[in-house]
């Protein structure tokens, strides 16, 4: 049987922290139940302590979410601890998620602590919290570029104290993913008592690696990961879930691990995000972006006409979009094309297919796309009796009226 994955969606945290990304109470509570129909194990529903507001969407979702435990997130201090377990007491699956920095730049800068000042605060948060809630994670920020033997030591203390997830994050995503994964695995060979936690891992996508580094975390022993929809987050964002979840799922055979997530409910969650935010992902984002299904080229098109396995690595259904896309330009062939026609109801002779193709050229050279009404425009219903020459002045006469 292969291990379990556990899938915590920051989304509503630091995703939304991330400049144009903010959401209300309303928005946060849709995008929520939206994520407990995907099925994420954990969604961190925001930080109760920095505004009313986000203590106001934290209490509502853990009112409302029943299937999903809800975490709340909070630095090493009473006043956060307090009011994130005010936020998150009505949820069915609590969790307090208490974080405090361990790099040296941090702790000199930041909090101007030395490390036996940044263990005795962060295992009285753990202990603390621990005795409001049963479930507790600790984060040590800015992991990475954090000394490993004061890691392991700080990780020791958490746990002993109290915590039952213990999360490394790449805060600033300086890692590469070979670095991270030996991270981990270190953690996993000197921490003594780390089979007592949950291994969780957060990664930023400063680099481009966010989820390469947490696939590689995954492979040294890692069993939570911690990510956003759509990739959303502070900086260049966070490992996107959809990214990961579809890695996993289609390189199966590589993983000795599994996630429980619904992927038909992928796409429109995508969807939920852009709609509220009004923010757009890029065309070519993995998995969910315009282009994802789509095919231009013509030897792209006629494999994928063909065969679709030919140049997907997976259908689009499986993620909830209902099918691929044959988009027709410059690059496109005649197979693809005649496809095209035969959906809009023209059944057309080689002779017709090539007149209608090199309308179809002409117009492509002069147009990044060509769309269903071009080509009704170069294809009444006189088509059978049209002359190359016919063609190109009805080419030429739609062309004028664009």
């Amino acid at each position: 049987m292969k291990k379990r994955i556990h899938i915590f969606d920051t989304t509503l945290r630091d995703g939304e922290q991330a400049p144009g990304f903010s959401m209300n109470l309303d928005e946060k509570v849709r995008l929520a139940r939206q994520l407990e129909l995907l099925g994420a194990d954990v969604i961190e529903a925001g930080f109760p302590i920095s505004s009313e507001g986000d203590f106001q969407a934290v209490r509502e979702i853990s009112r409302q979410v029943k299937n999903c435990t809800v975490a709340g997130l909070c630095r090493a201090r009473k006043g956060d601890i307090d009011r994130a377990w005010e936020a998150l007491q009505h949820a069915e699956k609590p969790r307090i998620h208490t974080f405090i920095a361990t790099s040296d730049i941090h702790m000199e800068h930041k909090l101007k602590k030395n490390r036996s000042e940044v263990i005795e605060d962060a295992v009285w948060a753990v202990g603390y919290a621990s005795s409001l809630c049963d479930e507790v994670e600790f984060s040590a920020e800015d992991a990475t570029r954090s000394d490993i033997n004061f890691l392991c030591e700080i990780v020791e203390a958490a746990i002993d104290a109290g915590a039952k997830v213990i999360n490394i994050p790449d805060t600033v995503g300086y890692a590469v993913p070979w670095e991270f994964g030996e991270m981990i695995r270190t953690l996993r060979e000197r921490v003594p008592n780390i089979d007592k936690a949950i291994l969780s891992v957060h990664c930023h996508n400063d680099l481009g690696m966010g989820v390469a580094n947490s696939l590689m975390a995954v492979r040294n022993g890692a069993q939570q990961i911690e990510c956003t929809i759509n990739g959303i987050g502070e900086r260049a964002g966070n490992a996107a879930l959809e990214e990961i979840v579809m890695a996993m799922q289609t390189r199966g055979p590589e993983f000795e691990e599994e996630i429980t997530i619904n992927t038909r409910e992928i796409y429109p969650t995508s969807k939920m995000l852009c709609e509220i935010t009004g923010m757009q992902v890029q065309v070519n984002k993995a998995v969910v972006g315009l282009n994802a299904f789509a095919h231009e080229a013509g030897i792209h098109q006629d494999g994928v006409l063909k065969n679709p396995l030919t140049y997907e690595i997976m259908t689009p259904q499986s993620v909830g979009i209902t099918s691929n896309n044959i988009v027709l330009g410059k690059h496109s062939g005649r197979r693809a094309l005649n496809a095209r026609m035969e959906k809009l109801g023209y059944e057309l002779s080689k002779e017709q297919m090539d007149e209608v193709y090199e309308a179809f050229i002409s117009i492509a050279d002069k147009k990044k796309v060509v769309v269903d009404e071009d080509l009704i425009g170069i294809a009444p219903n006189g088509v059978s009796h049209m002359s190359t020459t016919f063609v190109k002045e009805t080419v030429q006469e739609y062309l004028n009226r664009q």
